[in-house]
Formats: structure tokens, C-alpha cells, sequence
């Protein structure tokens, strides 16, 4: 496998971690969000374990509204947090 191949399925597997938790073992409820967040992009969503911060992002990536976000929705969180990364690489 590529290093990127590497990272890809690795953020699938870490999805996984999270989502098998409780409930829906392919999607993400809020807790399992919030857990992900605090622990896995802490350094990269400014109040990652704050409350209201968690609410807004999974109210936002809901986009089925079925209070749960699978992968794909999780996708979108992705690329926004890469492309603030990749912003930021150019200050």
C-alpha cells in the first residue's frame, strides 16, 4: 500500500472505533462524535470538547437529519478539517 493508502485506511478504521460503540455499528452518534473529536482533531477544531462546538458540528453533518452521521457525512467534517490544515500550511 501507498502512504496515502495507509492514512485512508486509517481514517476509515478510526471511524470504526468510534462508530461501533453504541448503537448503528456503521454510524456515528453524537457521543461517538464527540468522543472522536475530543480525542482524535483536538488539535485541529478549536473547542473540539466543548458541548455547544459538538452540537453545531453534528447538527451541521446530519445532512438526513436521522440523528446519526455515517461515513459519508463524516467525509465532509474530513475535508473540511484538511483544508483548514492545508490553509494553514501556507501562514
Amino acid at each position: 500500500m501507498t502512504k496515502l493508502e495507509e492514512h485512508l485506511e486509517g481514517i476509515v478504521n478510526i471511524f470504526h472505533q468510534y462508530s461501533v460503540r453504541t448503537g448503528h455499528f456503521d454510524t456515528l452518534s453524537k457521543g461517538e462524535l464527540k468522543q472522536l473529536m475530543a480525542k482524535e482533531l483536538v488539535n485541529l477544531i478549536k473547542n473540539a470538547k466543548d458541548k455547544a462546538t459538538v452540537d453545531k458540528t453534528f447538527q451541521d453533518l446530519d445532512a438526513n437529519q436521522d440523528d446519526q452521521v455515517d461515513f459519508e457525512e463524516f467525509v465532509s467534517l474530513l475535508a473540511t478539517v484538511l483544508k483548514a490544515s492545508h490553509k494553514n500550511t501556507h501562514k
